[in-house]
């Protein structure tokens, strides 16, 4: 039964039952922190590749449904499939600008938006296996996939994602291509900075409920400032279904070989990713972080990432991760039971269904999310450099981010350095992502270790 909540106690415990009123205000709780992550990547993806409001609001809305049934899994537990902890799944940034690469690719060689699609799933479904089977080998995976490895590749991931970000606070990439005189407008940056402002406010507040909503409250005052202004066009709405149905395959499937390699080494980090989202969750739920009961729960936690992204390929949406926001949800509220996360899935299955949910979040100007997805983006390489600070930065560390760094980001300045590669090269090594964490990898297993440690904090001329 329940127990009172006292400094680090939970109310409701893992294996407790809230009574249903209790139960469905905890998932309120949790969708506010989780919903405008979950529906962004494919808001992103959108707006940069040019889909129509139909299949933008699609894909928003099949991300709300597989992000329902992939919880369901991870709360649920499955076999060995799922964590058995509060663990919710949504969309993951992770694999954004992957995804956009794949879709540029398609395009620039004449591919529709199905084609585009199709072999942005394709390439998902065919690279998921590679969690799996990482879920099966923790110990191997933490040796070679190291804090500083991991974020070295999360750092990047947000620095190319940035520039996605401030395309959108212009006006979007579509206005900079046709109409790059009303590209970052002063009605366009005042919308961002609307957004900006408030988000900012809002963080900064003292009131947890307040901070914990600060992007959601963000959104919500541009897109009342877009809406008066005459900047949203909410006929396109009308022209929606009244169910969207989760139909397998329903652009096709293809693979783009060239970025099979990227999207696996993507599959690899978020692996590490999730293994320290689930020893969070499991941490504050007061659950054990060592011994056979958590590694069966961060394999089965793994796997059941593997699995909901394949299920997110099948199904029409973009790879799905474990969310860590809902960790400070759990810490506030003391609320840690998994059956709360069978009415978070059951809550993001019915806003999945009604494409009247995607269709609102579709419409929103692209100035009005970028002032979100700024922040949102810069947060992702602010999370890498965290996770980078909590090794100890030798002079091995120095060399590995150094190169990787370097590696990763010039080929993102210099593309030409790629011209002499075939093809199929220039796709693989063309992503700051994949150069840089190959790099980071390969190094990581090549160089030796220092035997003398160096601390961060010393200087810069010791290391070198």
């Amino acid at each position: 039964m329940a127990t009172s909540q006292h400094g680090g106690e939970m109310i409701f415990k893992l294996e407790d039952r809230p009574s249903p009123v209790k139960a469905f205000f905890a998932a309120l709780q949790h969708l506010m922190a989780i919903f405008i992550g979950i529906v962004t990547p494919a808001i992103v993806i959108s707006g940069v590749l040019g889909f129509s409001t139909e299949v933008s609001s699609y894909l928003i809305s099949m991300s709300l449904f597989v992000s329902g049934v992939a919880t369901f899994i991870q709360c649920r537990k499955i076999g060995p499939v799922g964590s058995g902890l509060l663990s919710i799944q949504g969309t993951s940034f992770t694999f954004l600008s992957l995804c956009i690469g794949i879709g540029l690719s398609v395009k620039s060689a004449g591919g529709s938006e199905h084609e585009v699609l199709a072999a942005i799933f394709g390439t998902c479904l065919l690279a998921s296996p590679v969690e799996m089977i990482f879920s099966r080998f923790i110990p191997l995976l933490n040796r070679i996939i190291t804090p500083l490895v991991s974020g070295i590749v999360v750092t990047l991931i947000g620095m190319s994602l940035i520039k996605v970000g401030l395309t959108d606070v212009g006006g979007g990439a579509w206005l900079l291509r046709n109409k790059p005189e009303l590209f970052a407008s002063p009605m366009n940056l005042t919308l961002a900075g609307i957004v900006l402002l408030v988000i900012i406010l809002f963080n900064r507040s003292s009131n947890k409920w307040l901070r914990m909503g600060a992007i959601v409250f963000g959104l919500i005052a541009g897109y009342v400032v877009a809406a008066f202004l005459g900047k949203v066009d909410f006929s396109a709405i009308s022209k929606l279904e009244a169910v969207a149905l989760p139909i397998p395959f329903k652009f096709g499937v293809s693979v783009s070989w060239p970025h099979l390699i990227p999207m696996a080494l993507l599959f690899l980090v978020t692996t590490v990713e999730s293994m320290g989202d689930l020893t969070a969750t499991s941490m504050v739920s007061g659950e054990p972080v060592v011994g056979d009961v958590y590694m069966k729960r961060i394999s089965g936690g793994i796997l059941g990432d593997g699995i909901n992204s394949a299920l997110a390929a099948v199904f029409n949406t973009f790879p799905n991760t474990t969310f860590s926001q809902n960790n400070g949800v759990i810490q506030m509220t003391g609320v840690a039971s998994r059956y709360v996360g069978i009415w978070i899935a059951g809550l993001l299955v019915l806003f999945g269904v009604c494409p009247v949910v995607g269709g609102v979040f579709s419409i929103i100007p692209n100035s009005v999310l970028g002032g979100a997805t700024l922040i949102m983006f810069g947060t992702v390489a602010a999370a890498g450099i965290r996770i980078i600070s909590s090794s100890i930065i030798d002079r091995r560390g120095v060399l590995i981010m150094a190169l990787s760094f370097a590696t990763g980001l010039g080929v993102v300045f210099v593309p030409e350095i790629l011209q002499s590669f075939p093809p199929f090269f220039k796709g693989v090594f063309g992503s700051a992502i994949t150069t840089g964490g190959l790099t980071a990898i390969a190094l990581n297993i090549i160089l030796p270790h220092d035997l003398r440690k160096l601390h961060v904090d010393e200087p810069l001329k010791d290391m070198l």
